[in-house]
């Protein structure tokens, strides 16, 4: 049997374990980590082009040289990322797995991380904004008897958050939406 396979097992096995029926719907989520690592991602990507920008604008010597090496790097640059985008799906990094009674999240390894059940959330808080090219979404349920959960969600509006916004008003959970702007001096 695959790790992953056994890893999938594993959570099934979790799930039954704490009763959750219903449709499972899988979402990439992540942590802090990810959340800046995007943003890097992206700085690089966009700071990549500009220099293809300049090198085309002010040609100087061996331009094509340089313009074959920045694009080159910018095609293995997207290669590297959509190849990690299918990895950590089928490996399931980083996911939060929504049943109608509850989510389990797994962390950057495939392991069950924690759960909520919808009956024992409290509260939820969701904190949203853009930086640097990073559209972020901050999900904080708190929860009777144990420590809160918190991860992110990347994305200007991922299915995720609305999944979550209709579980929480279907369990009747209060929430509370937060919306970060940064405003020039």
């Amino acid at each position: 049997m695959r790790l992953s396979q056994k890893r999938r097992a594993a959570l099934q096995q979790r799930v039954q374990e704490l009763g959750f029926g219903g449709g499972r719907r899988t979402y990439a989520i992540t942590g802090v980590l990810g959340s800046l690592g995007q943003m890097g991602w992206r700085t690089v990507a966009v700071l990549d082009i500009l220099a293809l920008g300049m090198l085309v604008v002010m040609r100087p010597p061996s331009v094509l040289f340089k313009v074959t090496l920045l694009t080159g790097v910018l095609l293995l640059w997207i290669g590297l990322r959509l190849a990690w985008r299918r990895l950590s799906a089928a490996l399931d990094l980083n996911r939060c797995h929504l049943y109608a009674d509850g989510l389990v999240l797994t962390d950057p390894f495939g392991q069950w991380r924690t759960s909520a059940a919808w009956a024992d959330v409290t509260h939820m808080k969701h904190t949203y904004g853009a930086w640097l090219f990073t559209v972020s979404h901050r999900f904080e349920l708190t929860r009777r008897a144990a420590p809160p959960i918190a991860f992110n969600v990347l994305g200007p509006g991922p299915d995720l958050v609305k999944e979550l916004q209709a579980q929480a008003a279907r369990h009747r959970i209060p929430q509370q939406n937060v919306h970060i702007r940064v405003h020039q001096a």
